[in-house]
């Protein structure tokens, strides 16, 4: 039938529509009917419904994340699997990669984002957390968004870049379809119930019904490895050296670990998130402190275990919270503890020097075993710089662990995991997976050259990076900074960097060995003293990494770098923060801190 003689008798369009499809067609040529007739005939076979032809969503929903240590990229991830589910057109982006021009032409947007550090925005989210915040940021007076905020209740600024995000795309005009969604550490359950809750409120503005999913740009296609955070891998544990000398203060370990035939794989700059169990000494302590039974059955997620097993596998039980500081100084009724509990800035410091077993010890309780492990948070994984490239070690990664040990009036208190690992038999079964960190990543031109500043352990992803470009062949220079307290205990991987110097893979290596001379002498004060040649470095197009410490060290190398950039590079203090910033953007300025 030619369509000049269609009607709506003879078609399943109404008169309206078989007039506006002839007025289309006529406007067309050969060519072009064509392409629209080849369209519509792919557009019926993905709909799965022959001789009919259904739409698109009209919106597609915008996914963003801002993500330090992957729980944000998980949570978006997860949430638009399930809008996939739904039949919604989904556009998953992470924020660093977002341009920020399309934002005026945003009409659904779903953000997960963390805060990091102290209430600062996530690697990844800094460019669109200054774009919303400046004035070249649009009025949304048509968008529709919701924010989930991701955060740690013992730090000042709980949640900060979400509440900015969420007040900034509100001012700007935009409008909630849900309130603002604050997550603490074990966000696992909030989060769940708020993209149940954005799910049900995107229908009525994208539509009901829809069997065509656009999946658009590949950056959208959501996909799943086959470990993960939520699904780690069973691997072996091969070997956890000391690195550290007899006479040292502390004691780091030098841990290789079988991925075996997972298929795992990792680029130099990621982080392995290790799942670890509580020691039995420190559970049976706990128990023991509060005249509990051990054997006492508790249930958990709908699985039954005894309170000792609860303890060593479920629950955290050498990070406390302000939430629990303040439920055990009502459960106690002490005085000074329910003082401190009161003050944020009290109750932080407590944290950061005791443990469970201290108040158990401190401040007696009466509870009960259920009571108990409802109070604690959920076990969470450790994150550790991967200090190996698979360029060299093949199925294997290698980690560079601090023995978090700290002596208290009580006895030693360890860290859960750097104990865990630490005291690992060779053979042990540790549970891995693999975190990406985009934004700690060696130049794509080996021959870039690179200055890398990681005192203590932050020297583990250089070690990383050394082999990586060993392995390449890279001609660029290489600079480390590298700093502990003492030469002879403390230099960690010494003859590495040795070797690597005189096979030249290594250009440079200052160190600094705070506790050799009777003064302190840090890496900030090396760089400050090289800091000509450095500046000719940053010249001739260097990256710089930084890894370690974010309260302190971190801190004092920007301001060295700072300090460098006013003396060498003729700057005002405003232009050489300018610049590092200008270098961030551009991702010649990385940092990997904790």
């Amino acid at each position: 039938m030619l369509l000049k003689e269609l009607s709506s008798l003879a078609s399943p369009l109404s008169a309206t529509q078989v007039d506006k499809l002839k007025q289309l067609t006529s406007e067309l040529n050969a060519v072009q009917l064509a392409w629209v007739g080849g369209y519509l005939s792919a557009t019926a076979e993905l709909s799965g419904v022959a001789g009919e032809v259904q739409q698109a969503p009209q919106q597609t929903i915008t996914i963003l994340y801002g993500s330090q240590t992957g729980n944000g990229r998980g949570i978006a991830t997860e949430l638009a699997e399930k809008a996939q589910a739904q039949g919604y057109s989904v556009n998953l982006v992470s924020m660093a990669d977002y341009k920020t021009r399309q934002l005026k032409q945003e009409t659904l947007l779903l953000a997960v984002v963390s805060t990091h550090g102290e209430g600062e925005a996530p690697d990844d989210a800094i460019e669109l957390h200054k774009f919303l915040a400046s004035k070249r940021a649009p009025q949304l007076d048509t968008l529709n968004y919701a924010v989930l905020a991701l955060g740690d209740s013992s730090y000042e600024f709980f949640c900060q870049t979400g509440k900015d995000f969420d007040a900034r795309l509100s001012a700007l005009g935009a409008k909630a379809i849900v309130p603002l969604t604050e997550c603490d550490v074990d966000y696992e359950s909030a989060a769940s119930q708020w993209q149940e809750a954005v799910l049900c409120a995107v229908k009525p503005l994208v539509g009901t019904g829809a069997s065509v999913v656009s999946i658009g740009s590949a950056s959208s296609k959501v996909s799943s490895s086959a470990f993960s955070k939520q699904k780690p891998y069973s691997a072996e544990l091969l070997v956890s050296q000391k690195l550290t000398g007899r006479d040292s203060d502390r004691d780091v370990r030098h841990v290789e670990i079988d991925l075996g035939e997972s298929g795992l794989s990792y680029q130099v700059g990621d982080a392995l998130g290790v799942w670890f169990s509580n020691s039995d000494a420190l559970v049976e302590e706990i128990i023991n402190g509060l005249s509990l039974d051990g054997e006492a059955e508790v249930t958990l997620g709908g699985a039954t275990l005894t309170l000792a097993q609860a303890l060593k596998e479920k629950r955290e039980l050498t990070q406390l919270y302000p939430g629990l500081v303040q439920n055990w100084a009502q459960l106690s009724g002490n005085e000074a503890l329910q003082a401190i509990s009161e003050d944020r800035e009290q109750t932080r410091q407590f944290i950061l020097k005791h443990q469970l077993a201290d108040l158990v010890a401190k401040y007696p309780v009466d509870i009960g075993a259920f009571q108990l492990v409802e109070l604690l948070r959920p076990i969470t994984p450790r994150l550790y710089s991967i200090a190996s490239s698979q360029s060299e070690v093949e199925s294997e990664v290698h980690l560079t662990v601090a023995l978090v040990a700290d002596e208290r009036d009580s006895g030693t208190r360890f860290g859960g995991a750097s104990h865990f690992l630490a005291s690992a038999e060779e053979g042990a079964e540790v549970k891995v997976y693999v975190e990406p960190n985009n934004h700690f990543r060696l130049p794509e031109n080996p021959d870039t050259p690179v200055v890398m500043i990681g005192p203590g352990t932050g020297v583990a992803p250089f070690r990383a990076f050394m082999q990586e470009r060993a392995a390449q062949g890279a001609q660029g220079d290489s600079w480390l900074f590298f700093g502990n307290p003492h030469f002879e205990q403390d230099f960690l991987y010494q003859t590495e960097w040795q070797q690597y110097l005189k096979d030249g893979v290594l250009t440079r290596l200052d160190s600094a060995f705070s506790r050799d001379q009777a003064h302190k002498i840090y890496v900030q004060h090396r760089i400050l003293e090289q800091g000509e040649t450095l500046w000719q470095w940053i010249e001739r197009g260097a990256h710089l990494y930084i890894c370690g410490d974010a309260d302190r060290m971190a801190k004092d190398v920007h301001q060295a770098l700072i300090e460098v950039i006013k003396q060498h590079g003729g700057k005002s203090e405003e232009q050489a923060e300018a610049l590092l910033e200008s270098l961030r953007s551009d991702k010649r300025y990385q940092k990997d801190v904790y």
